[in-house]
């Protein structure tokens, strides 16, 4: 039986596309690829020859130890100095000669520090637009250890995410500590003081049940059968308490 002709076409087409490959690959793979696994070997010596931009905060420190520990006391512990001041192989060479930039465009703080829902929950974000827009950051705020002048009151100026979703919600007035008990030092170190959150049904039933007197608009349920197995939150997300 004889085969169709289109299979003789199709091994041809394979065939050359083999071909095609396996030059492709001896052209333009570098003859070092794979010496150290996937990579190209000659690339740590082209590398190497590249000049040396970063000095390395160590550098810095040797001149500038006063505010290297300001900086290792500070929320910018983590931020090394050439984060800001850019590469400066060429100071710590000459430092006479070579002066690092500091920034005082408010637009570089904002890289950081302006609102991104993406960015981790209690990281200090602002509105570059309503926030002292008239004022350089560093007006302020001491780069090397940028704790604000005044605590911030609102819980938005961190929990930026989430005061943008409760001002679409039923519980846009309702004020973040009604639910919330928050220390004082929550507001000064975050991570190491947490603010409580309710763990009983009991508390959304203040106002939410039907029994209930605390806020006479408020819808109600009878909380001793509604859904009893669930906590609230399970099915209600305390800022945006909508249900269909």
């Amino acid at each position: 039986m004889a085969l169709p002709q289109q299979v003789p076409r199709l091994v041809v087409i394979f065939a050359a596309a083999i071909v095609a490959l396996v030059a492709a690959r001896s052209a333009l793979v570098p003859a070092t690829f794979g010496k150290f696994g996937h990579y190209r070997a000659a690339a740590v010596d082209s590398i190497a020859v590249r000049p040396v931009k970063f000095a390395g905060r160590q550098d810095c420190e040797e001149c500038h130890d006063d505010v290297g520990s300001k900086r290792l006391a500070g929320n910018h512990r983590g931020v090394g100095c050439e984060v800001c001041h850019g590469p400066q192989a060429g100071h710590v060479a000459a430092p006479s000669e070579v002066t690092p930039p500091a920034p005082r465009d408010r637009s570089f703080c904002a890289r950081c520090h302006a609102y991104n829902s993406s960015r981790p929950t209690g990281f200090p974000q602002i509105d570059p637009e309503t926030h002292n827009s008239l004022k350089p950051c560093i007006a302020c705020h001491d780069p090397h250890a940028p704790v604000p002048p005044v605590v911030p009151q609102e819980c938005g100026a961190c929990h930026g995410q989430i005061a943008r979703v409760k001002a679409l919600s039923h519980h846009v007035n309702l004020p973040c500590v009604t639910c919330h008990t928050v220390d004082e030092q929550h507001k000064v170190n975050p991570r190491a003081v947490r603010p409580t959150k309710p763990m009983e049904r009991a508390f959304c039933g203040q106002c939410h049940d039907q029994a209930a007197t605390r806020v006479k608009e408020a819808p109600r349920i009878d909380l001793a059968t509604h859904y009893q197995r669930y906590l609230c939150w399970q099915c209600h997300y305390p800022h945006y308490p909508e249900v269909e």
